[in-house]
């Protein structure tokens, strides 16, 4: 009889959708803190290779529109309020003014846009890559353009420098976000978009 009454009470906590919620956005926010202390200085751009865009492309079509931006804006925050959230265990303003500041802002927008093409009852795989492949170039097209006015670089040369060198990479994370997604899709609509 206790087992099925903590069982009753697990699923009942659950089943809170804001219990649910806070959970998804914080675990989104921790997720997309330690995909940034992965990280691969590169030598052609100011801007490392790190995990982050990974968890950015899940946050959005896991947890929606409202949720996965939150997550996004809760990760941005934290590093602008001094908590070393961003890669290399930075944080402040002088990271949000810096090279990586256009990506930081995409991975917000990125987070909705991926939301909503992925908001279908049951998207395929091939929308969900071409969500993923969106919201990502996306991420890429707003860090280039930082880096532009930030160091008043031709557009090719932001190109070369904030997109070209992270295609391999975006393409592997890409994949792999897909198929995870693509297997746990329906569960995650019914614990945060339902």
């Amino acid at each position: 009889m206790n087992k099925a009454y903590a069982l009753n009470q697990n699923m009942e906590f659950v089943n809170n959708k804001a219990v649910s919620a806070l959970i998804g956005v914080l675990f989104f926010i921790l997720a997309t803190t330690l995909g940034a202390y992965v990280r691969i200085p590169l030598a052609i751009s100011p801007v490392p290779i790190t995990l982050q865009t990974f968890f950015v492309m899940l946050a959005g079509a896991v947890l929606g529109r409202k949720l996965g931006a939150a997550s996004q804006a809760g990760y941005y925050l934290l590093g602008f309020m001094g908590i070393p959230v961003f890669q290399g265990f930075s944080f402040g303003l002088s990271c949000i003014m810096g090279p990586t500041g256009g990506y930081l802002i995409g991975f917000i927008a990125a987070a909705f846009l991926i939301a909503s093409m992925t908001g279908s009852s049951k998207p395929g795989i091939f929308r969900i890559v071409a969500a993923f492949a969106i919201g990502d170039i996306l991420i890429h097209l707003l860090g280039a353009a930082w880096l532009a006015c930030l160091y008043r670089l031709k557009v090719s040369e932001a190109v070369s420098v904030g997109i070209l060198p992270f295609i391999p990479g975006e393409i592997v994370k890409i994949g792999f976000a897909s198929l995870i997604y693509s297997r746990i899709s329906q569960r995650s609509k019914v614990i945060f978009r339902a």
